[in-house]
C-alpha cells in the first residue's frame, strides 16, 4: 500500500534500519538515530542504482504549501516522478543530479557578489583605504542583497537598474548613479575573465532611467566672516590635532579627505613642500602643496606631539588611523557654524579671495586641484609653476593673518 504521511511521522528504527515503500522504487529510510532519508531505486542501463531525493520532513511525502516560506515544497512523489521523466527519455538520474549540483556551484562561484569581490581585490590596488572600504560597504549594503546571488552571465540590465531604483528612492540620487557605474565595471572585468559574454549595464545609461545629479553646494560663510571663525579657531580648547587641522585646512585649502589622511613622510621641510600621493587625491594626480611660513609653524606645534606615530591627525582612538572625517565638521559646530561652514568650505573662500587679490585663475585652478586632467597634462601640471604658486601661497597665509588680527585688507592687483 501507498505511504501515508502519519505513517512517516511515526516511523521509529530500533537497532536496524527499516524501510517503507512508497512503489515504483520510492521508499523511506528509517535509521536508529532517527533521520529519514527518501531513496528511489531504478535500473539504468541493466545496473540498478540509487538516488537520494532528500531527508524527511524537509521533503514531505507529497508537495505541500508552505506557509512560513509562502512557497510550495516538492515531495519525495514529484521528485520520483522527475527521476521516472528523466529516465524515459534516455537520462540517468543520478548523472543529471550531478551535473545539476556542478551547476549550481558554478554559478555561486560565479554570482555577482563573488566577480564583484574579485574585481574589487583587483582595483583596491593603490587607492586609499578610505576609498576601499566606501566602495565594499555601498556593495554589500546596497547590492549585494539585489543581485548579489544572481550570476554574472544571467543578469540584465533591468536587474542592475533595480539596484539603482532602489537607492535614489531614499534620496541618495549621486549614490544611486555611482552604484550603477561600479556594477558596470564589475561587469565589464566578468567579461574580460570569460565569466560572461557581454555588459548589460551598458545598454543603459544612468540618465536614462534616473533623476539628474544635484549639484552639491557645500557650506560657507561669507568673506566678512572669516576673520571671527580664524580666532575662534585660535581659541577653540578641544583637541589640539584639531584646532591644527582647522589651522592648516584653511592655510593649505586642500579637501578634507586629503588633510586627515596625511602622514609625516609625504613632508619635505627643507623644500618647504607637501607632496600628496596620486592615490589619496580624487583626481588620481599627485599634487604639491608649497607651505608657507605659517604652515612650517603649525607642522612644528604638531611634531612636538608627534610621539612617533605615522600620522599627522591621528585618530582619537586608533593612533595608526586618521581622525574621523566628522571630527572637523563637529569641531565648526561647536564654534557656532552648523550649516553654516563645512571643510570644503575653506576652498571656496580661498578661491574668491584670491580671485579678489588678483592672481592668476589657472594658478588657483591647479592649487585647488580641480581640473579634470589627462595622464600627459596631469604629468606636466603637478609640479609646473610651484614658484608662482609658492608665491601665491605665502601671500594668502599672511592675509589671512591680517584677517585675524581685524586690519582692513586691501585687495591689490598680484603680479
Amino acid at each position: 500500500m501507498p505511504l501515508t504521511d502519519v505513517a512517516c511521522r511515526n516511523a521509529k528504527a530500533s537497532d536496524k534500519p527499516i524501510k517503507l515503500f512508497d512503489g515504483q522504487g520510492l521508499y523511506l529510510l528509517v535509521q536508529p538515530s532517527g533521520s529519514k532519508l527518501w531513496r528511489l531505486k531504478y535500473r539504468f542501463e541493466g545496473k540498478e542504482k540509487l538516488l537520494a531525493l532528500g531527508a524527511y520532513p524537509e521533503v514531505p511525502l507529497a508537495g505541500a504549501f508552505d506557509k512560513s516560506s509562502k512557497k510550495r515544497v516538492e515531495g519525495a512523489r514529484e521528485r520520483r516522478a522527475d527521476a521516472r521523466r528523466a529516465l524515459s527519455e534516455g537520462i540517468d538520474p543520478s548523472a543529471q543530479k550531478k551535473a545539476q549540483r556542478r551547476q549550481r556551484r558554478a554559478a555561486a562561484d560565479n554570482s555577482f557578489e563573488a566577480v564583484a569581490r574579485a574585481w574589487w581585490k583587483q582595483w583596491s590596488v593603490g587607492r586609499s583605504e578610505v576609498h576601499k572600504q566606501q566602495v565594499l560597504r555601498r556593495f554589500e549594503s546596497d547590492v549585494f542583497p539585489v543581485i548579489g546571488s544572481i550570476g554574472v552571465a544571467a543578469l540584465t540590465a533591468q536587474d542592475v537598474l533595480a539596484v539603482a531604483l532602489k537607492i535614489e528612492k531614499r534620496g541618495a540620487d549621486d549614490i544611486a548613479k555611482r552604484a550603477y557605474q561600479t556594477c558596470g565595471q564589475v561587469l565589464r572585468y566578468a567579461v574580460a575573465h570569460g565569466l560572461a559574454t557581454r555588459n548589460p549595464a551598458a545598454d543603459i545609461k544612468p540618465s536614462d532611467a534616473l533623476k539628474p545629479a544635484r549639484h552639491k553646494n557645500y557650506a560657507r560663510l561669507d568673506v566678512r566672516e572669516v576673520p571671527e571663525l580664524l580666532r575662534k579657531i585660535d581659541a577653540y580648547d578641544g583637541s589640539v590635532y584639531t584646532r591644527c587641522a582647522l589651522r592648516l585646512m584653511a592655510l593649505t585649502f586642500v579637501r578634507t579627505s586629503e588633510l586627515i589622511g596625511a602622514s609625516w613622510d609625504e613632508f619635505d621641510l627643507q623644500s618647504r613642500q607637501w607632496r600628496i600621493p596620486a592615490e589619496r587625491m580624487k583626481m588620481k594626480t599627485p599634487h604639491i602643496v608649497p607651505l608657507s611660513r605659517q604652515a612650517l609653524s603649525m607642522l612644528d606645534e604638531l611634531a612636538a606631539v608627534r610621539m612617533g606615530r605615522t600620522m599627522v591627525f591621528p585618530g582619537e582612538r586608533d593612533h595608526s588611523k586618521p581622525m574621523s572625517n566628522n571630527t572637523l565638521l563637529y569641531a565648526l559646530y561647536r564654534m557656532g557654524y552648523h550649516s553654516r561652514m563645512t571643510g570644503h568650505g575653506f576652498r571656496g573662500i580661498a578661491s574668491t579671495v584670491l580671485h579678489e587679490l588678483g592672481h592668476r585663475h589657472d594658478l588657483i585652478e591647479l592649487q585647488l586641484a580641480h581640473s579634470e586632467r589627462d595622464a600627459i597634462s596631469a604629468s606636466y601640471n603637478w609640479a609646473t609653476y610651484i614658484p608662482q604658486r609658492s608665491e601665491m601661497m605665502q601671500t594668502w597665509a599672511d592675509h589671512l593673518d591680517v584677517l585675524r588680527a581685524g586690519v582692513k585688507a586691501v585687495p591689490f592687483k598680484a603680479a
